[in-house]
């Protein structure tokens, strides 16, 4: 067990070493030169371990073994490489490394596979670069739009066909569509949140990943003067939304896990010392891993909204501008790892993904599970990301037993 947990940590490192920030993070954004060396560096490993290579148009990895009795079946592993701006050691490469060394420890043991087993390295997910997110894995199962990538600008003001041409990659062909020969997905992943560390377990096996509902609340009032504009006289934005803000939470504790509900901006204008706010936007962000369930509470929260607007005599705009709904996993594949982790002895807890993966795109179109690990203080997006040692090697176990059975049983 510690020369496993010895051998994922310098793996880590390595692939970490592609995009090292001075700050002590990894930046490695899509179709720039550190995502690309980070790509070729996963390409000469796999070629050394004697894997099956190649990319696609856009550039996500594939490499793996040939299976010797159902060549056009594939289960496939990994995830993806790119990063946020100097994020984490963890956030991505985690699931690349994993399946890794998951398939050579099974090439070495077992040798070839009945099915395809291929590691991806997934394009990108994170969006940190361009103003799009999951790139890589649309592209997977033919979902990606060319029209709404071409004429984007990054942040950092490339062009986004450009940058991808640079690197050696074009958009795909308009005939190519999605891949039918992939069976299942396993995707590894830090958790990025706390429930494992709280619950001392090492695993954690998705059932699920969280709808989400974002809003846009904007509340009109009337500026006027603070010292000559009595309390009972005023339309104060900034006390209705406070006032919604209020009530959103504590509907929110009401209805109780795993619904989770988030105020993450606010502003007031004039935002003058003296004067009474005449106008108020906050954001909202709504999750919950049932479709129901989060209808139900979304509806409920904007009737609210409305009558706070309506006692306090303020105008309401509320702009829904996402409505994500609840991912399941799939059932065979999540009672699949968690057999293996009661064979193995892992401590392990069924439970759902607060947060968006490659997973949930995946996932309507093949059959796809994933498997957690703990967060330390659920830190990630961040230089400070950090997983046991021991939890990465009991996440890799899961992974290897899975894909045994996946790949190698009939």
């Amino acid at each position: 067990m510690v020369d496993l947990e010895k051998e994922i940590v310098q793996m880590l490192e390595w692939l970490g070493a592609y995009g090292r920030d001075p700050e002590g993070g990894v930046t490695r954004l899509l179709y720039t030169k550190e995502w690309l060396d980070a790509q070729k560096a996963l390409e000469s490993w796999m070629i050394q371990e004697g894997f099956d290579t190649y990319f696609d148009e856009i550039g996500n990895l594939f490499g793996g073994l040939r299976g010797s009795r159902y060549g056009n079946e594939t289960v496939l592993t990994g995830s993806h490489v790119d990063t946020v701006c100097n994020g984490g050691l963890y956030d991505g490469q985690y699931g690349i490394i994993a399946a890794l060394m998951a398939v050579k420890y099974l090439k070495e043991k077992y040798g070839e596979p009945l099915r395809n087993l291929q590691v991806v390295s997934i394009a990108e997910e994170e969006g940190s670069r361009f103003p799009y997110t999951f790139w890589g894995a649309k592209n997977i199962v033919g979902t990606a739009k060319r029209e709404e990538v071409e004429g984007i600008t990054g942040f950092d003001g490339a062009c986004f066909a450009s940058a991808m041409k640079t690197c050696g990659f074009d958009f795909p062909r308009e005939s190519a569509g999605m891949r039918r020969d992939i069976k299942a997905f396993v995707e590894v992943h830090v958790e990025q949140g706390s429930v494992l560390e709280k619950e001392k377990r090492s695993i954690g096996v998705v059932t699920g990943i969280v709808g989400q509902c974002r809003y846009k609340v904007e509340v009109s009032g009337q500026a006027n003067h603070a010292g000559t504009t009595p309390m009972g006289y005023r339309r104060d934005a900034l006390h209705a939304a406070s006032l919604m803000i209020l009530d959103i939470y504590r509907r929110a504790l009401d209805y109780g896990d795993p619904l989770v509900a988030t105020i993450g901006k606010i502003e007031v204008k004039p935002s003058v010392a003296n004067v009474v706010p005449g106008h108020a936007l906050f954001t909202l962000d709504i999750r919950h891993p049932d479709k129901e369930a989060l209808a139900r509470f979304c509806a409920e929260i904007t009737d609210s909204l409305q009558a706070i607007a309506d006692e306090r005599e303020v105008g309401l705009a509320v702009d829904k501008w996402m409505d994500a709904c609840p991912v399941p996993m799939d059932a065979r594949i999540v009672e699949v790892i968690r057999r293996q982790c009661e064979q193995q002895g892992l401590n392990y807890k069924l439970m759902h993904s607060g947060a968006g993966h490659d997973s949930q795109i995946l996932a309507p179109y093949i059959p796809t599970a994933m498997i957690f690990v703990p967060s330390r203080d659920g830190v990630s997006h961040n230089p400070a990301e950090f997983t046991e040692p021991r939890d990465l090697a009991e996440g890799l176990k899961s992974l290897i037993g899975t894909l045994y059975e996946l790949a190698y049983q009939e």
